[in-house]
């Protein structure tokens, strides 16, 4: 890691990464071997050498998608400095630590959501945050939100879950396909002139399902794994913990009156693509335990962000959109 990098204890950092990278590689391999599966089912050994060879073509032209065309979609705008000075040197000093050949592109979506993303490679990407987030949210929660959102250009998450996303498409297909070939062949399976096999059976009907799940559980230690990068990135887990709870709180508000009035939105955990946020303040807290003190978040602005030429607040209520994504 490149330019002033705060004190976090290396072995504890090495100790939360590894998890994090043993977990990922163990999802992906549990996501490759149900598309093995479902090949060798279907077509034997020469079906898994042929999701072999798919999941080469993955790893060498899995696409990268253009920054500037994933905004287009959220009517993204690009920030200008002179707009948010503090956010481009936050931006510009992360990166920096990050390693990052260049800066991320800033977008602002004219939004009242509390949200941020990135997209993009290290080498070319953008980091876009959302009317709402500024306006709520002050400096050194910003550190840890765009700390967060460099972490996972850094990681090149983007393209690991396009490889999973690989996987997962094509376990659904070949079980698409392999059921579709079973219905073709009931007659012959009901007049008893066709083995069937019940294990291969519950295989074709649950290995999508599965495979899933284990997409979202990949999603969630990307997550957490950008948590913790975030947290060595500014030294100072208390930042994105707080800005965690801010955003938890604002955004939750309206979203329950929403959908459920009173009360909180129910959604299982193995449904999530993000971890629950009192889990992701936990981590942060050990983490931060385990540091032993409050690191100076040298070299990052703090205090209220200025804004310049965005006029007054987004008002307009978060929906969906003709582009088919909620913003």
């Amino acid at each position: 890691m490149n330019g002033a990098e705060p004190g976090i204890d290396p072995l504890v950092w090495e100790e939360h990464a590894w998890r994090n990278r043993l977990q990922s590689l163990f999802l992906l391999a549990v996501m490759g071997g149900f598309m093995g599966l479902l090949g060798w089912l279907l077509w034997g050994e020469t079906g898994v050498w042929m999701m072999l060879f798919t999941t080469a073509l993955g790893v060498a032209f899995n696409p990268g998608i253009s920054p500037r065309w994933v905004m287009r979609l959220y009517g993204a705008q690009p920030l200008q400095r002179e707009q948010a000075p503090e956010l481009f040197e936050i931006v510009e000093t992360l990166a920096q630590r990050a390693g990052l050949a260049r800066p991320p592109a800033l977008y602002w979506v004219p939004s009242s959501m509390l949200n941020a993303f990135a997209v993009g490679t290290p080498e070319q990407s953008a980091v876009a945050v959302t009317d709402g987030l500024l306006r709520n949210l002050d400096l050194r929660e910003l550190n840890g939100v765009l700390a967060h959102e460099i972490s996972h250009v850094r990681n090149r998450d983007l393209w690991v879950m396009g490889l999973a996303d690989l996987f997962s498409r094509a376990t659904s297909t070949l079980s698409l396909f392999g059921q579709f070939l079973l219905l073709a062949n009931l007659p012959l399976i009901l007049l008893g002139s066709a083995a069937i096999s019940w294990s291969a059976i519950l295989l074709l009907v649950f290995a999508p399902t599965l495979s899933g799940l284990a997409q979202l559980a990949l999603s969630r230690t990307r997550e957490y794994d950008a948590d913790l990068n975030a947290a060595r990135l500014t030294g100072d887990p208390d930042g994105l913990a707080s800005a965690l709870a801010k955003i938890e709180r604002v955004q939750g508000n309206w979203l329950e009156r929403i959908f459920l009035p009173g009360r909180r939105v129910p959604e299982p955990s193995l449904l999530r693509t993000h971890p629950e946020t009192a889990d992701r303040i936990a981590r942060l807290m050990e983490l931060k335990r385990r540091m032993g003190s409050t690191v100076s978040l040298a070299g990052l602005p703090g205090g209220a962000l200025h804004l310049h030429g965005l006029g007054g607040p987004v008002l307009r209520r978060p929906g969906w959109h003709i582009s088919g994504l909620w913003h």
